[in-house]
């Protein structure tokens, strides 16, 4: 069984609430993390090295000191539009990093990794839900650094046995149950923190089209909890201890919401009207995205907690109300 696993990037959204089961589960967490996106106080006492992944012969020492058995890889830039607008960022942090800790793997013999991937890899199906074998059709640059990854995956594990499952998420949302962590991005760009800092401050959040081919004319998302996300992670690295070989997974309830039902999922939770403006369509938005995580489902036994929109809101809030003090 593998018990010692290092998270890069676990001071992040979804890595931290990925570290805390982790830990709550028993394994050995180390965290890496260089802090230019995630949050110190999210670390708490989980072991943590402060440094950046292009810092191959430091990150080789953490993994042979730690006695890594395991790499779950979240560290990486996000955002699709600040993508565009810096693509060099993005390849030297995505690629670049990644290419310095499979190195460091390398170096250091472990050879199981959990990669944190994304529905971007797929660009703009012409259906949906999506499958995992819909060809690479990225249209943004940091959708082509997770293709880039993904296509380098398979030369490491021929040349140094690293095996691989790699995880393409859908639209991670919801916060811990237990409000200690939650969404924090700076700048912040994801749907339901905007919806709730709209309800907090009272200036309207932008809607981006409301002409779609669906029942409402907003976008149509899958929207899974952090949690969920977490759970997904863990069983990826089980099945890797198991021996089982590398692949690649969707992770998504499969349930698609419209971003309108989104807005009226918080409203309701939270008890007020959610300011709102229609602004254009954004270039590159599809209609609907939805995920198809039945071979997630049947070959690793996972099964979403979550697939109550209205559920995964509350936690959210929850959070959200505990960090600013919303009333």
């Amino acid at each position: 069984m593998i018990r010692r696993i290092v998270v890069t990037g676990g001071a992040g959204y979804i890595g931290s609430h990925t570290v805390q089961m982790l830990r709550e589960r028993g394994y050995e967490v180390t965290i890496v993390d260089d802090l230019s996106r995630g949050h110190r106080e999210t670390v708490g006492d989980t072991p943590f090295h402060l440094l950046r992944l292009q810092e191959t012969e430091r990150l080789t020492e953490v993994l042979g000191e730690t006695r890594c058995e395991a790499v779950i890889h979240f560290a990486s830039f996000i955002e699709v539009g600040e993508s565009m607008a810096m693509p060099e960022v993005y390849f030297e942090n995505n690629v670049g990093g990644a290419i310095s800790l499979l190195s460091a793997m390398a170096r250091a013999g472990v050879k199981n990794l959990v990669f944190s991937s994304t529905a971007a890899v797929y660009g703009n199906p012409h259906t949906s839900p999506i499958l995992e074998d819909f060809p690479y059709a990225a249209v943004s640059a940091y959708g082509e650094t997770k293709v880039t990854v993904e296509r380098m995956l398979p030369f490491f594990e021929s040349a140094h046995d690293v095996k691989s499952v790699t995880l393409r998420y859908f639209n991670a949302c919801g916060a811990d149950p237990g409000a200690r962590i939650g969404e924090n991005h700076t700048p912040e760009s994801h749907l339901m923190p905007l919806v709730m800092r709209a309800v907090r401050t009272g200036r309207p959040v932008t809607l981006f089209g409301n002409d779609y081919p669906t029942p409402d004319g907003t976008c149509i998302r899958d929207y899974i909890h952090v949690n969920d996300l977490a759970q997904a992670h863990i069983l990826a690295v089980e099945r890797l201890g198991a021996g089982g070989p590398s692949n690649r997974f969707n992770v998504g309830t499969g349930l698609g919401n419209s971003v309108l039902e989104l807005v009226e999922a918080v409203e309701a939770v939270v008890g007020r009207e959610v300011p709102r403006l229609i602004g254009p369509r954004r270039p590159g938005d599809p209609a609907h995205l939805v995920a198809n995580s039945d071979k997630l489902k049947s070959t690793l036994g996972w099964k979403p907690r979550y697939t109550d929109l209205r559920e995964i809101v509350e936690t959210a809030w929850r959070y959200e109300r505990g960090r600013r003090g919303a009333a």
